[in-house]
């Protein structure tokens, strides 16, 4: 209820089109140019129902942080260099047991792994979504058209070439807070 009130006043809609798909899934956050991009995620994801979780360094799932980014769907995976001969899942393997181990989570993730502009994506969520065998969803943030949603779903094929330039061709068509800190994966535009 409050995030269909903040949501009101700040004048953003939110578009239902796939969110009843998006239950379990990989859900593409991006563009991510501005801290404000998880905020306005959550709020739209609270109203749409979609069960996010986010992984984020456990640093910030510790306390004090952590009474705020838990509730908010942060789950905490250690980011810091492995010291030699120490076993850890990479962040893939650590995903997909998450959503092996879950029956309503959609897994966000943000490609571009960073607020800065970059010209090569980060693929993980698309192998995550492979060998947890679900869909990936393309959750947006629309600045230009104060719209938040789900635009599209894509079951991976395999063929990261062809599946990309989907996904591409579909956030080039998104406009972000900061454009000029914004890049489509030059790969497969």
């Amino acid at each position: 209820m409050i995030s269909k009130i903040i949501f009101k006043i700040i004048g953003w809609k939110v578009d239902w089109t796939h969110a009843d798909q998006c239950q379990h899934c990989v859900m593409i956050a991006a563009p991510h140019t501005s801290n404000w991009d998880f905020i306005l995620m959550r709020l739209a994801f609270f109203i749409l129902g979609i069960p996010m979780k986010a992984t984020i360094k456990d640093f910030w799932t510790q306390f004090p942080f952590g009474l705020v980014i838990k509730p908010m769907g942060g789950i905490g995976i250690n980011r810091r260099p492995k010291k030699p001969g120490e076993e850890r899942p990479s962040m893939v393997d650590a995903m997909v047991d998450l959503l092996n181990t879950n029956e309503r989570i959609a897994m966000i993730v943000t490609p571009e792994g960073t607020r800065s502009k970059r010209t090569k994506w980060k693929t993980g969520f698309y192998h995550t979504a492979v060998k947890a065998n679900v869909p990936i969803a393309f959750g947006y943030l629309d600045f230009g058209k104060k719209v938040a949603g789900v635009g599209g779903i894509l079951h991976p094929t395999g063929d990261i070439d062809a599946d990309m330039k989907i996904i591409t061709a579909f956030y080039k068509t998104i406009t972000p807070k900061h454009p000029e800190l914004y890049a489509m994966d030059e790969r497969y535009v």
